[in-house]
């Protein structure tokens, strides 16, 4: 599975493209398979976007899944203030951990002012693609936007996850389209597709989607007014 491979799992995308839904999800899914795991889920949404992973914060607790959070997290300030806590991930090994970086061009900045820390440690960087949104609807704009990411952050970006979606109207058929999409762009940048999130109540027929895991997801995160 792949969201267990690494010590370190980051999360980064354009906005729009869902990474907080999938860094809450798969911390949960963390928790499922690793029962006894010590895990860390860090929100590093430091421009205080409408979605994030803090919104979560008690199904995370309860799942006992520590959450670190920006110091201006829930406030209208948006000040890129990293938290002190989230270096425990660098610092205590036994600890698995997930980034949810936010932010795009900005996010990826916050990502490259951690270099040093992160190629010391076990750690992969995915990119979350909703090829529904503006930006990321094409093979092209994909990768341009993979390359604007990568180039910010001063790191290779590992792997793509398909989360091509419209919340509650998604289909097979939109994944599917998604899917080709996203494997386009893989033959223009090298990096593999390695993952479509299907949220529950989503019926996949069987040969739907041909590349990467399929990651099952319930909605956790909802619109913060």
């Amino acid at each position: 599975m792949f969201y267990l491979d690494h010590r370190l799992t980051i999360i980064i995308g354009a906005y729009g493209s869902g990474k907080s839904e999938i860094a809450v999800n798969m911390s949960l899914a963390q928790r499922k398979a690793l029962p006894d795991k010590k895990l860390l889920i860090a929100d590093l949404d430091i421009v205080n976007p409408f979605y994030r992973s803090s919104d979560c914060a008690s199904v995370l607790e309860e799942a006992g899944i520590r959450l670190v959070t920006p110091l201006y997290a829930g406030s209208n300030v948006d000040a890129p203030v990293l938290p002190p806590d989230m270096y425990v991930i660098f610092d205590d090994e036994s600890y698995q951990g997930i980034f949810d970086i936010g932010g795009e061009d900005m996010g990826a900045l916050v990502l490259g002012s951690l270099k040093k820390r992160i190629e010391n440690t076990d750690a992969v960087i995915y990119m979350a693609v909703n090829s529904l949104r503006p930006f990321t609807s094409d093979a092209e704009q994909i990768a341009i936007m993979t390359n604007e990411l990568a180039a910010a952050a001063g790191f290779k970006i590992d792997g793509y996850i398909n989360n091509t979606n419209l919340l509650e109207e998604t289909t097979a058929e939109m994944l599917s389209e998604g899917e080709k999409k996203i494997l386009e762009a893989s033959a223009i940048t090298g990096i593999p597709l390695i993952a479509s999130c299907v949220m529950e109540g989503v019926e996949i027929p069987e040969g739907t989607l041909k590349a990467g895991e399929l990651f099952r997801m319930s909605r956790k995160i909802h619109y913060a007014y």
